[in-house]
């Protein structure tokens, strides 16, 4: 991998950076606190984002909302493009990512983007949880926190070492078999209280067995007894049914003979009816014949009802002709009246257009005051007439109902007279109906005879039903209790099989629990006595030849940066071992370019271990250095050109404020801060 530009956006003491990085050796150079290990920073958060405890205004511009962090990288060949921008809200918090390859940009969750930058670094997957540790340690670490790691106590060094070496699985495996077989020895305990009653369920076993053959005994006996009580009471139904045959024809019988008794009752109520009948028609006929109407008499009355109508008729014409002379008289005043009203407003004549005084009113409304008095006189007249009339045509009136009733009578009692023939004719039918019913009568009373002899007969076999309905009943009860015993058996032995079917899946069980408790004995025994001894031997094989290869490397790097007045290893915990002279010296009583010296040779054999380890991650070619002279003497700072050329890498980047540090590498970038805004200030090449 190596980094190729990087751009900077609000980020720290930068509001814009753009910045190219060659291959070979770089420094950044510029006075303590110029900016520097802000570029550095900024690479690690393209790559990675923020860190677990790291927060977003430790990056972002104080004072802006939105920041951003681009850089271009080369792996194998290839060019990819890294975005990541931040955004102020109530917090700083990361806001969009995405990844360019082929100039083609796509924006990535937080998460996805980290695992493809794994993917392209070809770190392990298991990193993915261990946020940015192998890079740290590989790439770039700060170097204080070099320094933590030789004074943390020895737990925490070794497990963070073994998280970097990628070997804390073995750990994790010894912990887990731990579990394991803990588990295991608590399964054992459980299922042994299981499986101790088994023995006893096998003889209760044996003994439902038993129980069940013996009921299969019983079953037998019990259906050969049902067998027999459903013969004898099939038998019994069989008589039963023959009487009951019997029984429904004298039922019958005696419906039939009811019917008889019904219809000759009938038959006997007609013909005394019919007599009543005849009785009644002659008393009719005997009391029309005292009715005599002639024709003559019917037709005086019907001329004078023709008469009286005719009178009527010619004293309604006048009474008609003096309502309406009444009409008219009365008609005449109301139009007088009127022209009196008219004229009293009428000062010119409309037709001859002279003059109307009131001398010529007074004459006409005298003229026709007398006329009016004249009408009235002659309609007073006319009203005693027309009340007169009135009462000739009610006295008509009532002259003319008393005719018609009289007609109307007549009339009735001469239809009557005409009813008196056909009544004779009624008589003779209804006697010869009569003597039909007497000869239906008869016939009936000698089927009746019959009929109540034959039920007589019938009638014996009546003791005999009930004799046998009772031996039924009997033979009903006796099948139905031998019915319920079958059923009970049968239910019984349905209960006992699926106990004993129980009985017999619970023996399964606790047998199969008994091998699988065999088997997880062997497997406990196997995992405490072998496997686990196996990977402890395993993983303090692989620690010591790693401890081995550290050290070497380690005491290398530290003489190449100190006189060989030192002698430096590291001890099963990967803690240094300082010795000058045969004494060992503690690693808080050195000097402190001692200190960065042992920092710095740590992290340099550290990297070279891993990077061997994992041979194929792609960041073996880069190697950041931050300040890592701190403390150093002019002696030390001179061993530091060795260094730089031993580390034999594409691409070096060093953060230094040291200036005789620039004669080492190949590029120069100086970075100088003024109000609070650091920027590129001189690229040179050497």
């Amino acid at each position: 991998m190596i980094i190729k530009k990087i751009k900077l956006k609000n980020i720290r003491s930068y509001p814009e950076l753009d910045l190219e990085l060659p291959s070979g050796s770089i420094l950044l150079s510029g006075d303590i606190g110029c900016g520097k290990t802000s570029i550095l920073l900024a690479i690690e958060f393209a790559l990675f984002g923020l860190q677990p405890g790291q927060r977003g205004n430790s990056i972002l511009r104080n004072g802006e909302d939105e920041g951003s962090v681009f850089i271009e990288f080369e792996i194998d060949g290839k060019t990819f493009g890294l975005e990541r921008t931040l955004k102020r809200g109530k917090t700083v918090s990361q806001d969009t990512s995405a990844l360019t390859i082929d100039n083609e940009r796509t924006e990535m969750s937080v998460t996805e983007l980290k695992n493809k930058v794994l993917t392209l670094l070809d770190y392990p997957l298991e990193f993915a949880k261990k946020t940015n540790l192998l890079y740290r340690f590989t790439v770039y670490t700060q170097q204080e926190e070099m320094k933590q790691i030789i004074i943390e106590d020895a737990n925490t060094r070794l497990d963070t070492l073994r998280h970097v070496f990628g070997v804390d699985k073995y750990k994790k495996i010894i912990e887990n078999a731990d579990l394991v077989t803990s588990k295991l020895r608590e399964e054992f305990r459980k299922s042994q209280g299981y499986i101790e009653d088994i023995e006893l369920k096998k003889s209760f076993l044996k003994e439902k067995i038993a129980k069940l053959d013996q009921l299969k005994v019983d079953l037998d006996f019990s259906k050969s007894t049902l067998q027999q009580k459903t013969t004898e009471r099939l038998i019994v139904e069989s008589d039963i049914k023959d009487i009951k045959d019997k029984i429904v024809e004298r039922d019958n019988l005696k419906k039939e003979t009811e019917k008889t008794k019904i219809l000759l009752s009938t038959k006997r109520e007609r013909i005394s009816g019919i007599e009543n009948e005849i009785k009644r028609i002659n008393s009719d006929i005997y009391e029309l014949m005292k009715l005599a109407v002639s024709d003559a008499e019917l037709r005086e009355f019907e001329k004078k009802f023709s008469e009286n109508k005719l009178k009527k008729e010619e004293i309604s014409k006048h009474h008609l002709e003096i309502n309406t002379l009444i009409a008219t008289l009365k008609m005449k005043n109301l139009d007088s009246q009127k022209i009196k009203e008219k004229m009293r407003t009428i000062e010119v004549c409309p037709t001859c257009l002279q003059d109307v005084n009131s001398t010529y009113k007074e004459k006409v409304f005298s003229n026709l005051d007398s006329e009016s008095k004249q009408n009235l006189n002659q309609i007073s007249e006319l009203e005693k007439n027309r009340m007169v009339l009135l009462q000739e045509i009610s006295k008509i009136d009532d002259f003319g109902v008393k005719l018609e009733k009289e007609i109307s009578e007549l009339k009735i009692k001469k239809i009557k007279l005409e009813g008196v023939e056909d009544r004779k004719l009624r008589i003779a039918d209804l006697e010869k109906e009569i003597l039909n019913l007497k000869k239906d009568s008869q016939i009936l009373e000698t089927q009746l005879e019959t009929l109540q002899k034959s039920i007589m007969e019938l009638s014996k076999v009546e003791n005999i039903f009930n004799q046998k309905n009772e031996l039924l009943q009997k033979s009903l009860r006796e099948e139905k209790l031998a019915e319920i015993k079958t059923a009970e058996i049968t239910q019984g032995i349905k209960y006992l099989k699926d106990n004993i079917k129980e009985i017999e899946d619970e023996i399964a069980k606790k047998e199969e629990l008994r091998k699988k408790i065999n088997y997880l004995q062997d497997v406990e025994s196997w995992l405490s006595e072998k496997f686990v001894p196996m990977i402890s031997f395993v993983e303090k094989s692989v620690m010591l030849k790693l401890r081995t290869e550290f050290s070497k490397l380690f005491d290398d790097w530290f003489k190449t940066l100190v006189s060989d007045s030192f002698q430096v290893s590291l001890d099963e915990e990967f803690s240094p071992l300082i010795e000058q002279q045969g004494y060992e010296i503690d690693y808080a009583h050195l000097s402190g370019g001692e200190r960065t010296a042992i920092a710095l040779a740590y992290r340099l054999a550290l990297n070279q271990v891993i990077n061997s380890i994992m041979s194929k991650i792609k960041t073996k070619n880069l190697i950041i250095l931050d300040e890592p002279t701190d403390g150093f003497s002019e002696q030390q700072l001179d061993k530091m050109r060795d260094v730089l050329q031993q580390l034999n890498v594409k691409q070096l980047i060093l953060v230094s404020h040291e200036h005789e540090i620039e004669g080492f590498v190949e590029n120069v970038i100086r970075i100088k801060k003024e109000n609070g805004i650091a920027k590129v200030d001189k690229i040179s090449s050497q």
